[in-house]
């Protein structure tokens, strides 16, 4: 498991340039803040009051008082700035976000996203994806490509609570890499070992294969 999540957090690094403002979702994108490469100026934003997270801290230095929006205790950059939600929702809202990595329960065909909640477990709120989704300049989801029931996770149509309609740009799973156009769902890349096969085996959703396909 450790393994794949590591397989889609290096691939996700890839979308984050130098210069850029950066949101991570709770979860698997918060790893990616360890992987940014120590010459990239990016500014790291989480939505509950701070631009500029750096690394998670190393054990025995953490500070209770320093946490992201997935209450995990992080580090903060020279130049980082603390301010209150208004604020930091506003930044979103505004249009100041270059680019959100969020995780995703599902990805449909269109784009559309369900990542914040299961219907019947208990949710302590929606969060921030809503207005991230519909406030970042691109929009990237990392996720695995199947659930525990070996069920495909990117599929024709959500079943659970969308967070947004036709919002994700770019899909990132332990298989493959998908972009979404104005004519659909395309295959850009595959993962080491994987073929297109098991890529149409192991999606619901249909999409077209890039004629420029990157083979890892």
């Amino acid at each position: 498991m450790e393994d794949v999540r590591q397989l889609i957090v290096r691939r996700a690094v890839k979308e984050i340039k130098d210069g850029m403002n950066v949101n991570l979702g709770i979860g698997m994108p918060t790893l990616i803040a360890n992987e940014i490469p120590a010459d990239f100026h990016v500014m790291l934003q989480s939505e509950n009051g701070l631009l500029g997270i750096g690394p998670f801290p190393v054990e025995g230095e953490e500070d209770p008082d320093l946490i992201n929006a997935g209450k995990e205790t992080i580090t903060e950059v020279p130049g980082s700035s603390f301010f209150d939600s208004a604020e930091s929702f506003a930044m979103i809202r505004g249009g100041h976000i270059d680019l959100a990595i969020l995780g995703g329960m599902e990805v449909s065909e269109t784009g559309d996203l369900a990542n914040w909640m299961i219907p019947g477990k208990m949710v302590k709120g929606m969060g921030g994806a809503m207005d991230l989704v519909s406030g970042a300049k691109r929009v990237v989801v990392i996720m695995e490509h199947v659930n525990k029931h070996g069920e495909s996770k990117v599929k024709k149509s959500c079943d659970l609570p969308l967070t947004g309609q036709g919002v994700v740009h770019r899909l990132i799973t332990d298989l493959a890499v998908f972009d979404f156009t104005p004519d659909g769902m395309v295959l850009i890349e595959t993962h080491p070992g994987v073929s297109v096969d098991k890529v149409k085996e192991s999606t619901e959703a249909s999409f077209r294969v890039s004629s420029d396909l990157i083979s890892q």
